[in-house]
């Protein structure tokens, strides 16, 4: 199944991000932490802990690194503010 997987996440892993609005798309769409991850509380006691399952995508690394470059290029190369994608 990785062998299947590898030209795909090569190509994540090789994209330039190379435009304001494609960098700025990228952070919008791409979370920064685990939407799922969570404490489940009832009256105030904790009854389970949901645990981080993006883990378990196989392309989870490639989309982190790809949101970290659309940072990167917003701010270094565009001069912008990028407070605001970062929880």
């Amino acid at each position: 199944m990785k062998k299947l997987l590898r030209p795909l996440q090569n190509w994540l892993d090789n994209l330039p991000v190379e435009n304001p609005r494609l960098a700025h798309l990228l952070c919008s769409l791409i979370p920064s932490t685990c939407p799922f991850e969570r404490d489940v509380v009832l009256f105030q006691r904790t009854l389970f802990h949901i645990p981080a399952l993006c883990t378990l995508n196989p392309f989870y690394e490639q989309l982190v690194g790809l949101r970290f470059k659309a940072l990167c290029y917003l701010a270094d190369c565009c001069g912008e503010d990028v407070t605001r994608y970062i929880v």
